[in-house]
């Protein structure tokens, strides 16, 4: 447990960075960030992150876009919510999953998320991302939102581990291949 809270610090300190804050010192690579940590500290990161964005101390704007209330909403939008369940039970999982991210798709997603008027101070803070698995992939989903999210770092809460190639949800699931992203910590 002392670790995670460690490290939760680390990041605080590192969000509000000025020279994070201004992408400073990535050679042109787009400003994404990877914030690794085991699965288990899942309540503990959700406290962080609930803290951190409610604090006015902060000296960042941190913008928190939650992956699973976003595919929420978005079936929400499409009227589906009540249909999936008899979707899946009539038609199998699969084809409820692949149904699934057809409507919600990364378009869909980086649409929900965008907001006008980025400004140097601004931080997106990616959470959900276990809790929307398997109907959005993390590594499909930063490939999206490059164009649209280059003017300000984009930080992913990741349960998993991340080497700085390979993404690997939870610790166990076949790692995805992301390559622009780095390590916060």
């Amino acid at each position: 447990m002392n670790d995670i809270l460690q490290r939760l610090d680390r990041l605080r300190t590192k969000l509000q960075d000025d020279d994070f804050l201004h992408g400073r010192g990535l050679g042109n690579e787009v400003n994404i960030s990877i914030f690794c940590y085991e699965p288990e500290d899942e309540m503990v990161v959700r406290h962080f992150v609930a803290q951190t964005v409610a604090d006015s101390s902060v000296k960042c704007n941190l913008i928190e876009r939650n992956l699973y209330r976003i595919f929420l909403s978005i079936c929400e939008d499409e009227g589906i919510m009540d249909e999936i369940a008899g979707i899946e039970a009539e038609d199998g999982r699969d084809y409820m999953l692949e149904n699934l991210q057809r409507t919600a798709d990364n378009k869909m997603f980086v649409q929900k998320m965008q907001y006008d008027n980025h400004k140097i101070g601004d931080v997106l803070l990616l959470t959900g991302i276990g809790e929307v698995y398997p109907f959005m992939r993390v590594h499909a989903l930063l490939e999206a939102i490059q164009p649209k999210f280059s003017d300000i770092p984009v930080v992913v809460m990741y349960p998993g581990k991340f080497d700085g190639r390979n993404l690997k949800l939870f610790n166990r699931f076949e790692p995805n291949s992301y390559y622009r992203a780095f390590n916060i910590i």
